[in-house]
């Protein structure tokens, strides 16, 4: 349990079952791939996998994080009004808070709300995509145009509830979403239209900075939205 990727979820675990300081956030920096996969989706794959493999509680598609990616986690008591507010309201808030924190970088970008992420699942995010998490689209996560900059996910339990998001800080590339699909065992052709489908913040020169930057300014909003809050980062 030594990668980014598994304290993370080590992390969102021991939120949901109450322990730790609640409220409370954490940004993840990942220094190498590693595929997350939601629950129903465990099991599939290749049976010698290249890059770590780890199952999170909450649902949604496959995701490869890796350098190119800023992980987000909050943790929230079952007593918090966003928690009480329902799966909805609490993908919502957490949306608009990353859109305002990524304005400098994507002025364009908007919160998808339920009637327009149904339009872009009819119009463009064909069901085969969909066992990735970039493959399509859901009420709460970021886009510009129609393509996909944040995606959003969520877990709840008797004690807490858990948002997760995942920001593209730069383009991965197409050799990542490549291992992607052989990971998940899944045709190679389908990566280049996960690619398509995905817009990132900056350029790999300069998603350190980015990184930095971004880290920054969500310890401040959300030191401002939710008391007491401790939060570490990157």
């Amino acid at each position: 349990m030594n990668s980014v990727a598994a304290r993370e979820q080590a992390w969102c675990a021991a939120a949901l079952a109450g322990q730790g300081p609640s409220p409370a956030w954490r940004a993840w920096a990942y220094r190498e791939p590693a595929l997350v996969l939601g629950p129903s989706q465990v099991g599939q794959g290749l049976d010698e996998p290249r890059c770590e493999r780890l199952t999170r509680r909450s649902g949604g598609g496959a995701v490869l994080v890796g350098p190119w990616m800023l992980g987000l986690s909050v943790g929230l008591p079952a007593s918090h009004a966003l928690a009480r507010a329902g799966l909805l309201p609490a993908y919502t808030w957490l949306g608009e808070l990353l859109r305002e924190a990524l304005r400098p970088w994507c002025p364009r970008a908007s919160v998808l709300d339920a009637p327009r992420a149904r339009d872009l699942q009819r119009e463009g995010a064909s069901p085969r995509f969909a066992w990735a998490c970039f493959g399509g689209v859901s009420p709460g996560e970021l886009v510009l145009g129609r393509r996909k900059l944040a995606g959003l996910s969520q877990a709840r339990s008797a004690h807490a509830v858990l948002l997760s998001a995942g920001v593209l800080l730069y383009p991965p590339g197409i050799a990542a979403w490549r291992m992607l699909c052989d990971e998940c065992g899944r045709p190679r052709e389908h990566a280049g239209a996960l690619a398509r489908g995905c817009v990132a913040l900056a350029s790999r020169r300069d998603a350190a900075r980015v990184r930095q930057e971004l880290c920054r300014d969500l310890r401040l909003r959300l030191g401002a939205e939710l008391s007491p809050l401790r939060a570490r980062h990157p």
